[in-house]
């Protein structure tokens, strides 16, 4: 079956609504009937700005991205793009084909 990787990096302490950027994309991407989704903390890393941040053991809150990723078909990436872009948040995001399938079994 072919589908699309849909994929989103957001600050570790990066907030919307109150609530974590990550924990609020997952969050709506189950809202939006989408089966499933990860997020991903980096150990380190530089966006655009060429600013260097990594993970230090004392550090309380994180300034690393998380990257928040999903496998789905292009209809649902397309629906919860739009979706999102109403909410009016800033969101740099990656959209790749794929193809997806199970292995194994199915008793």
């Amino acid at each position: 079956m072919q589908g699309v990787y849909l994929k989103f990096y957001v600050q570790e302490k990066h907030r919307h609504h109150g609530i974590l950027a990550y924990e609020w994309l997952l969050e709506q991407a189950k809202k939006h009937g989408i089966h499933g989704g990860s997020a991903f903390r980096a150990i380190a890393g530089y966006g655009r700005n060429g600013k260097l941040h990594e993970e230090h053991f004392f550090e309380l809150a994180g300034d690393v991205a998380v990257e928040v990723g999903f496998v789905l078909t292009e209809e649902q990436a397309q629906s919860f793009l739009a979706q999102l872009a109403s909410e009016k948040l800033k969101l740099f995001y990656i959209k790749v084909p794929l193809e997806m399938g199970v292995v194994g079994s199915t008793s």
